[in-house]
């Protein structure tokens, strides 16, 4: 990313102390996190420099953060503070394509920025670096973005997440090492984790578009680990576009993942259509993985596993320790078989007439599937000894006799186990150029076998990869009879309309209200309901309450204290809540508090409400300021000004997918959904069914 010499930069006279990058955001590194979120962005901002320009609007700190040792590598993370005044769009579109829309505006977001080579190529030492892009952006313009704006909007980042002040947090991109970072993926993710454990992060959602060769990676990890890349940091379904739900979700990703193997060899075997690769590709993983691979699930795991065994630029030999071997001649598969039975009591010349038996018995077949009792049938007219046979089939399965793969299945709708060859010949080439699939022939003076292996690269795996993935997942040629393979690019459809993923950190919602700290102060969990007015309505009010908050207050507090401080912490948390005025607490009256001048022990109301804590209230100040047009839906993430969505996938809010208004009810739809290709423009005019139809059923005019 950037190699900085600290000790030699002269310029940067202000550097402060170094952190370990593998280690930061762990407990006690920079500093204990105890409180709530806002107060732990405080904490471990005291530990950062404290950029320049200030006056600009948003300011901004540094982390120096220490990658290697030796050699020396560096990189800075930056936090900028973006307050509600200097954003230009006050709603947050992150939250309302996740389905937060009905969250309360907050007063600030926090940027955590590993910055990319790029964002920083327009200064020569990060110091300069604030200062240098602010100017730029200020000779160009004199409005507010700055360069501390420009740094954030950029794209390529090695990492951008913001957090709102409420603990609700974004994370929009990580880049690893093929972006040219330093840093590789799982290494960032693991930064990010410990800064939202670290910081205790409320939720975290995320945008899963990431693309490895023109494949979608969370349909592969899907297929694989029935879950997406980022699921191994507990990144779980958070929303689906189109109407697509958690169960429909889940369903589609079992559905392919448990395809036999058999089923789509069987049948692409049987029609020998144009995807003839795909039979080479199972059996070639099946042989290097030295164990049976069942599924769809099965093959793409073991091929993602074998993936990341795989050096990046040079070839190797299959299996755990990349080499398997075969015998590759009629004699040496006889005597292996003789070799992996030690009871046997046949000779190695009998099971070597055997095996020449069933392999010209299922060339007959025409490289079709037959059953065992087939092959055993058609093999008796030669070989009168039952038991040879049955040994011989027994042990034939995924092995390579000659030019040919004798394949062995279990049938999943008849349960009977079924046989096929396989010519390999044109697929096996005496070099490995570009990581093709290679076979090695050695002679042994001393035991004259010849031993065959095996050869894959990471290219030849991606490249396999990737035909499977069009041809199998994504675009499968229609074929009679094969009815069954269109179900599978609908499945894959569904996981890849699940794009919105979310972590839940904080968990549930504490059982009592009220904990009692080891310093005798008393931590209050406390939220907070709207009362109704003449510009609030019903609908609002249902979903107008915010996570919980915890209140620090002594041991002898009073309601009047519990009241301010609860006033002035969401009025500091929320824009929309700056006149927020508590005029009563849970079931009791504002009344009640009022005739006890509000001087009664919170202990005690504790003990009344069963430690459920809902203060009710109103807005005075910001009401007032409001105009007659400004609704209350305003203080919302999802922006009233985004219209109506309304689609026929059932979908009600926007979901970040392209949209179309129809022209006379002004309702939002998918151009998907309504038949526009992506590739082609909205229309001019645009009207939806419903409209169409009550324009028909017009009576005309005389």
């Amino acid at each position: 990313m950037l190699n900085v010499d600290v000790i030699g930069n002269k310029k940067r006279k202000r550097c402060g102390r170094v952190f370990r990058f593998k280690n930061f955001g762990e407990p006690g590194y920079p500093v204990m996190f105890t409180g709530p979120f806002r107060e732990n962005v405080n904490a471990l901002l005291e530990y950062a420099n404290l950029e320049s320009n200030l006056g600009m609007g948003m300011p901004m700190w540094s982390f120096q953060l220490e990658v290697h040792h030796h050699p020396p590598l560096h990189i800075f993370l930056f936090v900028i503070e973006e307050p509600i005044e200097a954003s230009l769009n006050r709603h947050c579109k992150h939250c309302q394509y996740v389905g937060w829309g009905h969250h309360f505006i907050c007063n600030k977001k926090y940027h955590f920025v590993l910055p990319s080579k790029e964002a920083l190529a327009t200064c020569s030492s990060c110091e300069g670096c604030c200062d240098a892009i602010a100017t730029m952006n200020n000779n160009n313009n004199n409005n507010n973005n700055n360069g501390k704006s420009k740094l954030i909007e950029l794209q390529g980042h090695m990492m951008h997440g913001v957090f709102h002040s409420n603990g609700f947090g974004h994370l929009l991109c990580v880049n690893g090492l093929e972006t040219g970072s330093n840093l590789a993926g799982n290494q960032i993710m693991d930064f990010w984790n410990r800064l939202c454990i670290g910081l205790q992060a409320r939720k975290v959602s995320l945008n899963d578009t990431a693309q490895k060769r023109g494949m979608e990676l969370r349909l592969i990890n899907g297929i694989a680990y029935s879950e997406p890349w980022f699921g191994r940091w507990g990144y779980k379904f958070g929303r689906g576009s189109f109407g697509v739900t958690q169960s429909m979700y889940q369903k589609a990703i079992e559905a392919i993942r448990s395809m036999p193997l058999y089923l789509l060899i069987h049948h692409i075997g049987a029609n020998n259509f144009n995807h003839h690769e795909v039979p080479v590709i199972f059996s070639r993983y099946q042989t290097l993985s030295g164990q049976s691979l069942v599924t769809l699930g099965d093959l793409f795991r073991y091929m993602l596993e074998l993936k990341s065994r795989l050096p990046r630029e040079t070839r190797v030999i299959g299996n755990n320790n990349y080499t398997c071997s075969y015998n590759n001649t009629s004699s040496t598969s006889a005597s292996a078989l003789v070799e992996s039975n030690n009871n046997c009591r046949w000779s190695p010349k009998r099971i070597e007439m055997a095996t020449r038996v069933i392999v010209e018995a299922l060339k007959r077949t025409e490289f079709r599937w037959i059953s065992r009792q087939e092959v055993r049938d058609a093999a008796r007219a030669y070989i009168g000894d039952t038991g040879l046979l049955d040994f011989v089939l027994k042990s034939l399965g995924n092995h390579v006799v000659g030019n040919y793969l004798v394949r062995r299945s279990l049938n999943p709708v008849t349960k009977v186990l079924e046989y096929c060859l396989e010519d390999i010949s044109n697929h096996v080439y005496h070099n490995c150029n570009e990581g093709s699939l290679a076979i090695n022939n050695s002679n042994s003076n001393n035991n004259n076998k010849i031993k065959d292996k095996y050869k894959i690269s990471r290219a030849q795996l991606m490249k396999d990869m990737l035909y499977l993935y069009k041809y199998i997942l994504i675009d499968p040629k229609p074929m009679m009879g094969l009815e069954f393979l269109s179900a599978i690019p609908l499945a894959a459809r569904i996981i890849l309309d699940t794009k919105f993923l979310v972590k839940d950190y904080s968990g549930e919602v504490p059982t009592f209200g009220v904990e009692l700290g080891s310093d005798g102060k008393l931590n209050l969990y406390c939220t907070i309901l709207l009362r109704n007015n003449s510009c609030i309505d019903e609908e609002f009010l249902s979903k107008a309450m915010p996570p919980y908050e915890c209140i620090t207050l002594g041991s002898n507090a009073t309601i009047n204290e519990l009241k301010l401080e609860v006033e002035r912490n969401f009025r500091e948390i929320y824009w929309g809540l700056r006149g927020f005025v508590v005029e009563s607490i849970g079931n009791f009256s504002a009344n009640n508090i009022i005739s006890n001048n509000g001087k009664d022990m919170v202990l005690g109301l504790i003990e009344v409400m069963g430690g459920k804590i809902v203060l009710e209230g109103w807005i005075g100040e910001i009401i007032g300021m409001m105009n007659n047009n400004m609704m209350i839906g305003q203080m919302c993430e999802n922006d009233p000004k985004n219209g109506i969505v309304e689609c026929t996938c059932g979908t009600k809010e926007d979901d970040g997918e392209r949209l179309v208004c129809c022209d006379i009810c002004e309702t939002w739809q998918h151009t998907r959904c309504v038949r526009i290709p992506n590739d082609e423009e909205i229309p001019h005019i645009f009207l939806c069914k419903r409209c169409e139809q009550e324009i028909v059923m017009f009576p005309s005019l005389p």
